[in-house]
């Protein structure tokens, strides 16, 4: 009797399947893809996505992608635009469209509003000889590969290689654009994510708040601005340039016949600062490290620009 593979054989077969075609794409790229990357690099309005059923979803997820890293893009729904949606696809856009066989029924009137119109249509699909692919202005051929399903019929492979090569397009149109990861915080503000992405300049204390000092300003003086300032710290500036810093500790170091000194006579100098273009998280990795709670900032010259507590990181949830 012939024993029945185990999930995790069936499971590395499936793998096994989707990996050999997506290397065999990898391997024999479309050859319309740098075209249809130009095209949508050049589009005025928006990349429009479309499929029916199983590659409905996968347009869905090509669109937000896109629209995440600085390509506009909408998914609409083939049905739906049937029935009014068509008005969502303007001349000023291009469209993609995703079907395995290329003969899906339900995307026929968008095919025929792409053609009416001009609008830059690309294909992607399994089938070079399909009415999708004739009618299309570029075409994305997927891999003669096999369903990874065992049967051949459930979306598997078909739909992991499409997903794959929006995240291609979409990559390529991200790096094109010149898109880095300040632009991918500005559409990712919440969560981890948006947290990670954000820097030091996004939350520093600047001006009044600064708890400021010069060279010869009295240490009673001092701990008055420390204390009214609410950091533990205070910053030591001459001409705008940050020389000095003390702390709760420069201050338990220097008891004896401290309110007899100068504040740069208690200073530490050459402390440790960060820049406004470094992330929280590199802060906060500083702050760690030196085992201290606040990091001014400067510029490149120097000069103080402003300073983040550690409390400013805990509160945006980088830690």
């Amino acid at each position: 009797m012939t024993q029945e593979p185990s999930p995790t054989e069936i499971a590395r077969d499936v793998l096994a399947i989707e990996a050999a075609a997506l290397l065999a794409m990898r391997d024999a790229m479309p050859p319309d893809f740098e075209a249809a990357v130009e095209v949508l690099l050049d589009v005025a309005g928006r990349v429009i996505v479309s499929g029916m059923g199983k590659s409905g979803h996968v347009a869905h997820k090509i669109a937000a992608t896109m629209a995440s890293t600085g390509t506009p893009a909408q998914a609409v729904h083939p049905g739906e635009a049937s029935h009014g949606d068509l008005g969502m696809i303007t001349s000023e856009d291009a469209v993609i469209l995703i079907s395995n066989s290329g003969e899906t029924r339900e995307l026929a009137d968008i095919i025929a509003h792409t053609r009416r119109f001009s609008i830059p249509l690309i294909a992607v699909t399994k089938n070079a000889g399909s009415t999708l692919a004739a009618q299309a202005d570029h075409l994305l051929l997927l891999p003669d590969a096999p369903e990874a399903c065992g049967i051949g019929m459930a979306p598997t492979t078909s739909t992991t290689c499409t997903m794959a090569l929006g995240d291609a397009l979409a990559v390529a149109l991200m790096k094109l654009r010149g898109f880095e990861r300040e632009n991918f915080l500005a559409f990712h503000p919440g969560g981890t994510l948006g947290a990670q992405l954000l820097t030091v300049g996004a939350v520093m204390h600047t001006g009044d708040a600064l708890p400021v000092v010069h060279e010869h300003t009295g240490m009673g003086e001092t701990l008055i601005e420390m204390t009214a300032k609410g950091f533990g710290v205070a910053a030591i500036v001459e001409r705008g340039m940050l020389t000095g810093v003390i702390t709760d500790g420069d201050l338990r170091r220097n008891l004896a016949h401290l309110m007899e000194r100068e504040a740069g006579e208690v200073a530490t100098r050459g402390p440790r600062t960060t820049r406004p273009d470094a992330l929280l998280s590199e802060a906060l990795g500083v702050m760690n490290a030196q085992k201290i709670s606040a990091l001014f900032v400067v510029g490149e010259d120097g000069a103080l620009l402003g300073l983040v507590h550690i409390h400013d990181v805990l509160r945006t949830g980088v830690a």
